[in-house]
């Protein structure tokens, strides 16, 4: 089997997309169609949890909403009047289906569905002490974390259950859950993962973006605030911020790749912040050239900026076929080598004989960029110059991206100069970190970052718990050897 799109693995995927409705005539119909316009956010599984008088009824299943979710029996099987759902990309933990969110407890206080977009970082010690307790988990996900530190809580109300519990854990998450008592949102206090909330009538919706609002005809009220905890029941809406205040860090690859562009995150049109980058590229790095050419789909917005601000025409150079599924079965080695023409390939009568400048939102491990620069020089281009719309991305994430390990970064490997050697290009040039900032309005401080970046700095804005006792565990089995 092979992957149809060459560069999936050398993309940073997108962590996970939740969506959540009360008071909804069939509210699970209205989840799939938000996991739909979320589905960007996580294509290896989805889930759905509803609630009604006669209890919760879940359906999980691995690949993506449609075909699974687009079924009258499938949602028949769902009822109530609230429902939250989930897609996935397995961060931490497998994709097996056991992992498939959202997951589900019958606790002292009833049944407790969670679904999570983000990452523990203590998980694995919380998970150890746990244990040690005698709890006994069902899934190898970070998320069951959460269940069991509610479940084990000495507090006898379950929003001082659910708030004992969230005081416990460190990293990045924006939950919803779905109780006998209501429906519970909440982001973590530095505001890492997005999280928004709307209304169509009488009914409340949250979604990890905007996009998922515009789909079900939902009007944008705001966004759920870091730190902050909403409840929604027979009673109305009650918002309340249980922990200790913190300088919010929302995470900025938002704006770069990971939402839709038709999004708005945190007041900020993504399309539009897209091309702001693209135009500050240009005038940070820019070339002599004849066109410039997106990597589609990702892309686009950062070429039409840097177009526009350089005054060099934008051309579609690279072609996508949104006609081929993710997987294509190869008969042959021979056969497998071209198909990775099947999802894009060059527009070479335009590129022949061209100076192109490539506009692409990262390079990761850099077998993109090496392909991309391979089709053009294919294609006749007789320069080429690759313009990123992010800085280097020299650090993994521990908050719910699934990042390689750094020594599989290739800008953790490689100065800038030899980056551009290695993908064979007449020159390779980033977005700068002031200038990523400046594009989104900010102007940044390093002593004290407004944004989650720790991907390009290092600059981690929470403890890495686990990451800490792995290294000094290896640490520890080093010295036992060489002792």
């Amino acid at each position: 089997m092979l992957t149809t799109n060459p560069y999936d693995d050398d993309k940073l995927r997108e962590e996970c997309g939740i969506f959540a409705a009360w008071n909804a005539d069939n509210a699970a119909s209205f989840v799939a169609l938000g996991l739909h316009a979320l589905q960007h956010r996580g294509q290896e599984a989805a889930g759905i949890t509803s609630l009604d008088q006669s209890g919760f009824h879940s359906h999980r299943a691995q690949g993506h909403v449609a075909g699974n979710f687009d079924r009258d029996e499938v949602i028949r099987a769902l009822p109530g009047r609230t429902a939250i759902g989930h897609v996935r990309y397995s961060t931490t933990g497998s994709s097996a289906l056991r992992n498939v969110q959202p997951l589900f407890a019958e606790l002292a206080d009833g049944g407790f569905a969670v679904a999570h977009n983000g990452n523990i970082s203590n998980a694995m010690k919380l998970r150890r002490t746990l244990n040690r307790r005698g709890s006994i988990f069902q899934s190898t996900s970070d998320t069951e974390v959460v269940i069991h530190l509610v479940a084990t809580s000495a507090h006898t109300q379950l929003l001082d259950r659910i708030v004992d519990a969230l005081t416990q854990v460190e990293g990045a998450y924006a939950l919803l859950m779905l109780t006998e008592q209501g429906l519970i949102a909440c982001r973590d206090p530095l505001g890492i993962r997005p999280l928004v909330m709307g209304r169509i009538g009488d009914t409340v919706v949250f979604a990890s973006e905007t996009v998922a609002l515009d789909v079900i005809g939902a009007r944008y009220e705001r966004d759920v605030g870091p730190g902050e905890m909403v409840i929604v029941n027979a009673d109305g809406l009650r918002s309340f911020r249980p922990f200790a205040s913190a300088s919010p860090r929302p995470c900025i690859f938002e704006h770069v790749y990971f939402s839709r562009p038709d999004s708005v995150v945190d007041g900020i049109s993504v399309y539009e912040s897209r091309k702001n980058i693209g135009a500050v590229l240009a005038e940070e790095a820019g070339v002599e050239a004849d066109i410039v050419v997106p990597v589609p789909d990702s892309g686009v917005p950062a070429a039409i900026g840097y177009a526009q601000a350089s005054g060099i025409p934008f051309e579609l150079g690279i072609i996508r076929s949104h006609y081929v599924g993710r997987t294509f079965i190869q008969p042959s080695q021979e056969v497998r080598h071209l198909g990775v023409k099947l999802k894009h390939n060059a527009n070479s009568a335009l590129i022949k004989g061209k100076r192109v400048v490539l506009i692409d939102d990262s390079i990761v491990r850099g077998t993109t960029s090496l392909k991309i620069v391979q089709m053009m020089r294919d294609a006749g281009a007789r320069e080429v110059h690759m313009r990123i719309a992010s800085p280097p991305t020299r650090h993994s994430c521990f908050y719910g991206v699934d990042t390689p390990e750094r020594a599989k970064l290739l800008a953790a490997q490689m100065d800038v100069e030899a980056m551009a050697k290695y993908i064979n290009a007449d020159s390779l040039a980033f977005i700068s970190i002031d200038g990523l900032y400046r594009a989104l309005g900010d102007h940044r401080d390093a002593a004290a970052p407004q944004r989650c970046d720790a991907c390009f700095t290092g600059d981690y804005p929470t403890r890495l718990t686990d990451l800490t006792d792995k290294k000094a565990e290896e640490s520890g089995l080093k010295l036992a050897a060489v002792s």
